[in-house]
């Protein structure tokens, strides 16, 4: 029921036009993981990668999210992975506000149907919709990465990591040690 649950939804978001973004993308990516998954990590949006494969977090940035999954002895086969926005914005430039808010009810279908108790958002634009979502005050990254935030959802109360999106540690290979610090709190948290 959940597997073709969820097939349905990812189905539905690879035919989506509810934005001007499914205009020009070559694939919308849905998500992928465990549909119990040990933690559901929400990223900004797909890149060029993600878009001419399908799957997210595949390119420089997913290969970051990998090894820091691996730093804490997880695999990607056990957690889930998706988007705030399921289709590349051009130039990689950051969603809209009316690009999220169009994708908005998949995300929230995916928090449904999956029910996961712990949520780590990468970087500053799934931070925002989170603390959106959850009814918290949206504080810069650089004040509340790392921490830990319990919440309200319709199927129970979750912990909410705010982590720094991986490719910060593309660009600054010496932020790496303290994306693993922040990975570990999740450890500590399952």
């Amino acid at each position: 029921m959940l597997e073709a649950s969820i097939a349905e939804l990812e189905e539905e978001i690879r035919r989506c036009k509810r934005c001007k973004l499914s205009r020009f993308r070559t694939n919308a990516v849905p998500g992928k993981g465990s549909l119990k998954p040990k933690v559901f990590f929400i990223g900004e949006a797909p890149g060029r990668s993600e878009d001419e494969q399908g799957e997210p977090f595949v390119g420089a940035a997913g290969r970051v999210l990998t090894e820091l999954l691996n730093s804490i002895g997880l695999s990607r086969e056990v957690v889930y992975i998706t988007n705030v926005v399921k289709c590349r914005p051009p130039g990689n430039r950051e969603p809209t506000e009316a690009e999220i808010e169009a994708c908005a009810p998949y995300l929230r279908r995916q928090l449904l149907l999956l029910r996961p108790k712990l949520i780590a958002t990468l970087g500053r634009i799934a931070w925002k919709w989170v603390c959106s979502e959850f009814g918290l005050s949206f504080t810069s990254l650089s004040r509340v990465h790392g921490k830990v935030f319990e919440v309200s959802t319709e199927y129970g109360s979750a912990k909410i990591v705010p982590l720094y999106h991986p490719a910060v540690a593309i660009y600054n290979p010496n932020r790496l040690p303290m994306l693993k610090d922040d990975m570990a709190k999740l450890k500590e948290l399952l």
